[in-house]
């Protein structure tokens, strides 16, 4: 099988070959492709040393997948490229999300949107991810009339240059450059994204827009806010919830806990809840911190974390492939 990686050298292409040596595919064809100032670098897989090449050249391999993770104008430009010559496209950036014949995917929750013919899959905001996973059997189970959301992202959902920047601000130094607008050390800021005519961020808006796609409810009321903090390991989320028939707590813990890739994480006794030093380097949603909301009919808060460059980005994609490889497998 050939396997091309488009946008390999970055944060989470890397982390996309950590995720596919370690789910199996060490042994197959892997194509690593980035920007022309990456090419003819050398990036280790799997015991072995992958020359990075064009994307031109990646395209003429014709893989059977490719996996993107090179921003949003790369992949309206090639996964197109891709999928004419049969490659199937999982792209992580925000290009086809919002696209209607485009699938969302997060593959515990709504693999079957995917059809025999789609070409290009999109991969949800990381932010998304973890969300949509953790609310999934409370969205099947009760409905959802309304969700208010608080963010507390990550600098890795930024990029390299943001972890450089809080790198140096930690030793006291200049950053060679600003990946945001203040120094984000002993620090926090309400601005993730770009803000909008509205208000809102574009980091906002995709919780919004793509709950609703991944759900297939366009009724589901949403509203949040992005903050960006100095932590690396991962996102954590504080979400208030309103469903549409009222619940048993207990029932509520037992679904979360039996979601496939969430983790019940939940004794405030014993000082225990998700946090994102618990979720780096692990593919699992983390949730806990839930009770009900004494002052809203129906409601409930819950705590939700998870890192973002592993379940957010690489691993979701790579999970994609895998169900897509089994079902055409079984075809």
């Amino acid at each position: 099988m050939k396997i091309a990686v488009v946008g390999a050298t970055g944060l989470v292409g890397r982390e996309m070959l950590t995720v596919l040596e370690e789910r199996g595919f060490a042994q197959e064809q892997i194509i690593a492709a980035a920007s022309e100032k990456s090419i003819g670098k050398e990036i280790a897989f799997a015991g072995r040393t992958l020359r990075v090449g064009s994307v031109a050249d990646a395209i003429a391999a014709h893989p059977d997948y490719a996996i993107f993770s090179a921003g949003a104008a790369a992949s309206r430009q090639y996964a197109p490229q891709f999928a004419a010559v049969g490659t199937t496209v999982i792209d992580n950036s925000s290009a086809w999300r919002k696209d209607p014949a485009v699938p969302l995917v997060v593959p515990e929750v709504n693999i079957d949107a995917v059809k025999p013919t789609d070409r290009i899959i999109a991969n949800p905001n990381c932010s998304t991810i973890q969300m949509v996973l953790a609310l999934s059997a409370l969205e099947q189970h009760y409905g959802i009339r309304r969700l208010v959301i608080a963010t507390y992202q990550s600098i890795t959902g930024t990029g390299i240059r943001a972890v450089r920047q809080l790198e140096a601000e930690e030793q006291g130094t200049e950053p060679d450059a600003m990946a945001y607008p203040y120094p984000i050390h002993r620090n926090l800021f309400p601005h993730g994204g770009d803000f909008q005519p509205d208000g809102y961020t574009t980091e906002e808006q995709k919780l919004i827009d793509e709950t609703r796609k991944i759900f297939a409810d366009p009724s589901i009321a949403i509203t949040a806010t992005v903050v960006r903090v100095p932590v690396v390991g991962g996102h954590s989320e504080a979400v208030n919830v309103e469903l549409l028939d009222d619940y048993d707590l207990d029932e509520v813990r037992r679904l979360i806990a039996q979601t496939p890739g969430v983790i019940l994480y939940d004794d405030p006794s014993a000082n225990l809840y998700p946090m994102p030093i618990l979720a780096h380097h692990r593919d699992e949603v983390w949730v806990g911190r839930l009770r009900r909301d004494a002052s809203q009919p129906r409601s409930l808060n819950m705590w939700i974390v998870a890192d973002n460059i592993r379940k957010g980005a690489a691993t979701n994609a790579v999970q994609i492939m895998q169900q897509l490889i089994t079902s055409r497998q079984q075809q």
